[in-house]
């Protein structure tokens, strides 16, 4: 494969590939697990040690 044809298939299906990689990525947050991931990882600074501990374990 030439640079050519490497540099020309990188430009079109790279920025495809990138660009759905990017709004998976996106939209995995706004998915109900997702969302309940994202709000725990948003506030797990403001839980005491025992919290956090007690809600890892069950």
């Amino acid at each position: 494969m030439s640079y050519d044809a490497l540099r020309h298939f990188a430009d079109s299906w790279g920025l495809v590939f990138m660009g759905a990689t990017y709004g998976l990525l996106i939209g995995w947050h706004f998915l109900p697990h997702g969302r309940r991931h994202s709000h725990r990882a948003a506030t797990m600074i403001f839980e005491s040690e025992s919290e956090a501990t007690e809600a890892e374990h069950g």
